[in-house]
């Protein structure tokens, strides 16, 4: 894993874990894959990249933010 992957999945890990927090997400975990990650969303556990992860989480938050 480089330092850029590395970077990523620490801020998805922050962020999964202020969502969990706010009760947005049911939980999360490392992913199988180096490049995924896992959140129960909905009451279904979701693998997706870390990418998507990232950009789900943020937009979770920010509408829980403004409502």
């Amino acid at each position: 894993m480089n330092q850029t992957q590395a970077a990523l999945r620490n801020e998805v890990r922050e962020l999964a874990k202020v969502a969990f927090h706010r009760k947005l997400i049911s939980g999360y975990a490392d992913g199988g894959d180096i490049n995924e990650y896992q959140i129960i969303y909905q009451g279904k556990p979701r693998h997706i990249s870390l990418e998507q992860t990232r950009l789900l989480l943020i937009d979770l938050l920010y509408r829980n933010q403004i409502y």
